[in-house]
């Protein structure tokens, strides 16, 4: 056991607000919370709110969001006066590669749609983590296969130095919605019709019956490359 597992000793696995709050008591102003706003970062959000302590929240806007994604965003502003901070890929980088390869490179093959991600979501989020030793994510291992052996607080292979919290591991869809129902968390309306996991627009459609979370998420791919390169170290040859 590492020094950082130390922090949550004891803890019941599925309190994540107190896994939160240590997090945050021992980080201090070294700690960040990503948030797409869909259910688990929503849910983290409230829990949040609901520890009083605050810190920095952001959001990466990859300039391809669904409306929905914004108004749940505003909705989250109104309700907990959270100022999630939003970040922005390179315009030059963008405005190169669609010039380059069109609108939709990123349908037509793996390297295509890694290189689209990188340029939207990876770098931002480069930048997003600058001065940062920790920031809380919203994954759980019930999401897909590529993330069935998280842990509550692990070294991030994509940015050495760095460790992520995952307060959510332990928690599944259905107790993520009762938890949701019973704080009146307001949550994206794209979840109203079918969708299970949200990210850019053109990448997500609804999931149907009996497909797991992530399977909406870019469907022409094999489930074991649904990975954005947020949480795999594509960059040095390891994730895919």
């Amino acid at each position: 056991m590492n020094d950082y597992d130390k922090l949550f000793e004891g803890v019941d696995p599925r309190d994540a607000q107190e896994v939160l709050s240590r997090a945050i008591d021992h980080f201090g102003d070294r700690i960040t919370m990503a948030t797409s706003l869909q259910l688990g970062g929503l849910v983290l959000l409230d829990m949040l709110h609901r520890t009083g302590k605050s810190i920095p929240v952001f959001s990466i806007d990859t300039g391809r969001l669904p409306e929905e994604t914004y108004e749940c965003a505003e909705a989250v502003r109104r309700k907990y006066g959270i100022n999630i901070h939003w970040v922005f890929p390179r315009h030059e980088a963008v405005e190169e590669m669609e010039r380059e390869k069109g609108l939709f490179s990123f349908k037509e093959n793996i390297e295509n749609r890694k290189e689209c991600c990188g340029i939207r979501k990876v770098e931002p989020l480069d930048r997003a983590l600058e001065g940062y030793d920790a920031w809380i994510t919203g994954r759980r291992m019930d999401q897909s296969d590529t993330r069935k052996e998280l842990r509550f607080i692990e070294s991030d292979p994509v940015h050495p130095g760095l460790v992520k919290v995952n307060p959510l591991i332990h928690w599944n869809q259905a107790e993520l919605w009762y938890y949701v129902e019973e704080h009146g968390v307001p949550h994206n309306r794209l979840y109203d019709e079918g969708y299970l996991s949200i990210g850019c627009a053109c990448c997500t459609r609804p999931c149907r019956e009996g497909e797991d979370e992530r399977a909406g998420r870019w469907w022409w791919e094999n489930p074991e490359h649904k990975e954005c390169g947020l949480h795999l170290n594509y960059r040095q040859g390891g994730g895919i």
